[in-house]
């Protein structure tokens, strides 16, 4: 028996110290570009997550997954280069050379961004402006995980794109009396004209990314596997799927409007206990009576963890209803499509007198998995 603990022992070590937290838990590429346009100068804040630059152009000396101040300096040219040539600012088809201003290194509450500011010549009415962005080339392991949250301040007006997979242009015509929208791009317009509200870019985008979040997001499709793993009443599943929307919707919505907020990786590391706790439910509890009520508590701060992607963003309050609620209702249609596919087959086995082997080897599958995250979250 302690030869086996031993084992176990040297198995989740060797996994802390080989398995990529990043990868195993969100795998996800971000980017928050700010376009700010006026009468008197174009501008053009471009930030992204550190180890997406890593992943891009390297720097990290000394491996730890990280890049410090000193990696960045040493790497400076390479990186503007880099983003010179990726991402791209056009006005009526000609490519606008942009002066650097600045470049720097800021530090968040959930990952460290390097942020590079350029200036350009002011637009004028009539003026098509377009921005192509070509971080990570089809086919490279970030493409389809590499997303680019624009925000665009065209006098006084705001307007938000989700630049993303193959779609990644976005363009404007600065109009006086009209706006022009390329079809999935964001629209704008002058001040001094009413501005119709047009959310149909902000529905799909991010119901697209709501969706793209949890397919990519291993630890939460882990926790909702545990979750239905154990043999339970189709009334049991129905509630336990319930509580669980019903929770993450309410930390998801409150984390995004500022009123909750946990350190990062406090709720990553609640997450992986999450997974813990349930697989060892499924392994040691002889009846499953109050699964909802477990379910509801990990899920709300399941839900903390849905939104930080969206609470970066800093979307104004007149976009924020309809990036939140798309966003979750993203999150919805993959989970309620994931559970319409499982729930059918594991209740096809259910009446087998094997399943109770297939519960507890699923189950310290899961729990070793999520205790992996646990210590890498907590210590790494």
């Amino acid at each position: 028996m302690t030869q086996n603990y031993r084992k176990i022992a040297v198995f989740v070590l060797l996994a802390c110290l080989l398995f990529p937290r990043e990868g195993f838990a969100h795998a996800f590429s971000a980017a928050f570009n700010t376009l700010n346009l006026s009468k008197n100068t174009t501008e053009m804040i471009y930030s992204i997550d550190a180890l997406s630059v890593i992943e891009g152009i390297g720097g990290d000396k000394n491996d730890d997954g990280k890049l410090s101040e000193e990696e960045l300096k040493a790497n400076k040219i390479r990186f503007q280069e880099w983003v010179e040539d990726s991402v791209v600012l056009e006005v009526n088809g000609k490519q606008q050379a942009g002066k650097i201003t600045s470049l720097k290194l800021e530090k968040t509450k959930d990952k460290d961004l390097v942020t590079l500011t350029f200036k350009y010549p002011a637009y004028t009415v009539g003026d098509t402006v377009k921005l192509l962005d070509g971080i990570f080339y089809e086919g490279s392991r970030n493409f389809d995980t590499y997303t680019d949250f624009l925000k665009v301040n065209s006098d006084g007006q705001v307007s938000e794109a989700v630049l993303q997979g193959k779609n990644r242009e976005w363009t404007m015509q600065i109009s006086e009396n009209q706006q022009e929208q390329q079809p999935g791009q964001a629209t704008t317009q002058k001040a001094d004209t009413p501005a119709p509200t047009n959310n149909t870019t902000a529905w799909s985008s991010f119901l697209a990314l709501g969706a793209k979040h949890i397919l990519t997001g291993y630890d939460h499709l882990l926790f909702l596997f545990a979750l239905l793993l154990r043999r339970q009443t189709l009334k049991q599943y129905i509630t336990t799927i319930t509580a669980f929307t019903i929770a993450h919707s309410i930390t998801l919505t409150l984390a995004v409007v500022g009123i909750a907020d946990l350190p990062s990786r406090i709720v990553e590391s609640l997450i992986a206990f999450s997974i813990c706790y349930v697989a060892l439910e499924n392994i040691f509890r002889k009846q499953i009576m109050y699964r909802w009520a477990v379910t509801f508590f990990f899920g709300l701060i399941h839900g903390l963890g849905f939104a930080t992607i969206l609470r970066e963003m800093s979307l104004p309050k007149s976009h924020l209803a309809i990036a939140l609620i798309n966003f979750n209702v993203g999150i919805e249609l993959i989970q309620l499509l994931l559970v319409i596919i499982i729930v059918p087959i594991l209740m096809k086995f259910q009446g087998r007198m094997s399943y109770r082997k297939i519960i507890n080897g699923g189950s310290v599958i899961i729990f070793l998995l999520g205790f992996v995250w646990l210590i890498q979250r907590l210590f790494f």
